[in-house]
């Protein structure tokens, strides 16, 4: 976080830092600063690096709790349908031109398409008062389909400036954050992870089968109903804010188990602080490894995610001895 508020185009010494943040929480600075490195660090770098928490916090945390429900280390937030459904609404609004709640309208309407897609997902899964979790996921792979291809239809019909900032936002960026976006984000992402973090022993229980956790006294249908709910909650106020974010909630769990082993009464809080640090890391590099322009965060996380993933996927694949 000090890195991020430090190291810019403009770039403030850790002391002037130090005094700004002091003075601003109302005590006594005990460095000096100047009023052009005060409006930099407090306008633009303190509300861009706490949105970039929040969103490293919500997209890991919701990564993990999704791949303890589903029993499957490879899903993510995606998997549910609340990135496409979050794309499906922003685009639409873009592509509209409509704004009706002003700077408001592309994050609401991303926040509204995630929810409702999701909603989508399980009720279309649901059967006979339950869902399996292979209907569910198969469900979600589908309805991400039928999103991504109504949104390239969209695009069809877009202009030139429409393109250009329906690709930005496909890509993810936290470059507009202010601080009227960082409090609605963060009290969401409060709103999902503090009781996600409650469900920790519950999941180590689901993890030794279903059938095995309803015995030992889990609601397992209930518990898979509000998982899901929360964590689609955490993913859609982290995307409405900041666009599609690809592999945090995938790898950084993953990097967690391989250090702090399967328990998620351990991995779930720990994903939100190392989702949050792997965010604010990732934007750092955004705005400097091409300084003065700015890559899409997306595309970081992406060149760094991927590859690790592929590491990932051949260990297991060597440790196991193949999948068979």
């Amino acid at each position: 976080m000090l890195l991020n508020l430090v190291i810019g185009a403009v770039r403030v010494p850790p002391g002037e830092v130090l005094g700004i943040l002091l003075d601003h929480a109302g005590l006594p600075a005990p460095f000096e600063f100047t009023r052009q490195h005060e409006a930099v660090v407090w306008n633009i770098r303190v509300p861009r690096t706490l949105l970039a928490l929040v969103v490293g916090a919500g997209l890991a945390t919701a990564g993990c709790a999704l791949q303890g429900i589903f029993r499957n280390p490879l899903a993510d937030p995606g998997i549910i349908g609340v990135s496409s459904g979050a794309a499906l609404g922003a685009v639409g609004v873009i592509i509209l031109g409509v704004s009706p709640l002003g700077t408001w309208t592309t994050p609401a309407a991303a926040f509204a398409g995630g929810l409702a897609l999701t909603l989508a997902v399980y009720a279309l899964s649901r059967r006979d008062g339950r869902t399996e979790v292979v209907t569910l996921v198969l469900t979600g792979v589908a309805l991400n389909a039928i999103a991504g291809g109504v949104i390239g239809f969209a695009l069809f019909f877009a202009t030139d400036a429409q393109l250009r900032n329906v690709v930005f936002w496909q890509l993810g960026s936290v470059g507009g954050a202010t601080w009227a976006a960082v409090r609605p984000a963060a009290l969401l992402a409060l709103i999902a992870l503090v009781p996600l973090m409650r469900y920790g022993h519950r999941l180590n229980l689901l993890a030794l089968g279903e059938r095995e956790a309803y015995h030992l006294g889990v609601d397992t249908e209930r518990l898979r109903l509000e998982v899901i709910g929360l964590a689609a909650l955490a993913t859609a106020a982290a995307v409405s804010f900041a666009g599609i974010i690809s592999f945090v909630g995938l790898v950084v769990p993953h990097m967690l188990r391989l250090m702090l082993g399967p328990d998620h009464r351990r991995l779930l809080p720990a994903s939100a602080l190392l989702g949050a640090a792997a965010i604010a890391l990732a934007d750092l590099a955004a705005r400097t490894v091409v300084a003065p322009a700015e890559m899409p965060l997306g595309v970081v996380t992406a060149l760094a995610g991927g590859p690790y993933f592929l590491w990932l996927i051949h260990r297991t694949r060597r440790a196991q001895g193949g999948w068979g």
